[in-house]
C-alpha cells in the first residue's frame, strides 16, 4: 500500500532555491520575490491519483496526474514552460522526471514522521525544502 501525502503542509525551510530558479531561466524580480515566500502545498491522494495545490501570497500552482501516465504539464505561474511529465512510486517516494527545454528536471516528494520533504531538480541544480503538516 503506497503512502498517503494528503494534508496540508507549511513550508519550514528552503535550501538552494536561488540556484534552481536561476537554472530555470527566472527572472531577477521574480527570484527575489520568491526566496521569501512561504508557500502552502495542500495534497489530495486517493490511490495513485494526486492533486497538488501550492499556494502563496505571490503565485499559485496546481497540478493534477496519475502514476505512471505522461501528462502535458504548463508551468505557468513558474517558469511558464510547458513539459512532458510522468511521476512514479521509487519505494515510498513520488519521483517526478519532466522532459522539456530543460535538462535533468524534475522533483522527488517524500515523507519522514510529520514531515513533508522535496527535492527540486534543474540542470546542475538542487533545491531542498521541508514542509510540516498544519
Amino acid at each position: 500500500m503506497p503512502v498517503d501525502f494528503s494534508g496540508t503542509w507549511n513550508l519550514m525551510s528552503s535550501d538552494n532555491f536561488e540556484g534552481y530558479m536561476l537554472a530555470l531561466g527566472i527572472d531577477f524580480a521574480t527570484r527575489k520575490i520568491a526566496k521569501m515566500l512561504k508557500p502552502q502545498k495542500v495534497i489530495e491522494q486517493e490511490g495513485d491519483s494526486f492533486s497538488i495545490q501550492t499556494t502563496s501570497t505571490f503565485r499559485s500552482y496546481f497540478v493534477q496526474f496519475k502514476i505512471g501516465e505522461e501528462f502535458e504539464e504548463d508551468n505557468k505561474g513558474l517558469d511558464h514552460r510547458k513539459c512532458k511529465s510522468v511521476v512514479t512510486w521509487d519505494n515510498d517516494k513520488l519521483v517526478c522526471v519532466q522532459t522539456g527545454d530543460k535538462n535533468n528536471r524534475g522533483w522527488t516528494h517524500w515523507l519522514e514522521g510529520d514531515q513533508l520533504y522535496l527535492e527540486l531538480r534543474c540542470e546542475d541544480q538542487v533545491c531542498k525544502q521541508a514542509y510540516k503538516r498544519a
